[in-house]
């Protein structure tokens, strides 16, 4: 199985991965501040296998983590705002972009500075 993966870019990986986490933790959200009973236990479940496709596919990804977790913040952050506008409609902040830029910046270095 692990064979089929080789051939995809990391990239991909990190785009599912992210997407996953993000509206996995989305709809947990909204199930503890918006719903109960029944609702609010089939969101959670909802989430939590979205969290678990995060989990997976990132560890699919045919590289160690170690090589990609600089690159994989820096996806995050820029998935997570997409996200944050398509479920809940808030726009970042000022601070929130300036310390995102910070954030890309620094997952841009610790993924592609190598030291000599």
């Amino acid at each position: 199985m692990i064979k089929i993966f080789q051939n995809i870019h990391p990239i991909f990986f990190l785009l599912v991965a992210t997407t996953l986490e993000v509206f996995g933790d989305a709809i947990i959200r909204i199930s503890i501040h918006h719903h109960t009973g029944l609702a609010r236990i089939g969101l959670m479940l909802a989430g939590s296998i979205l969290l678990f496709g995060y989990g997976f596919s990132l560890n699919l990804a045919p590289v160690e983590f170690g090589q990609v977790v600089g690159l994989y913040i820096a996806t995050l952050f820029f998935v997570w705002q997409i996200g944050n506008y398509i479920v809940f409609r808030s726009l970042p902040t000022l601070p929130i972009i300036a310390g995102g830029t910070l954030i890309i910046i620094g997952g841009l270095i610790v993924t592609f500075w190598k030291p000599k």
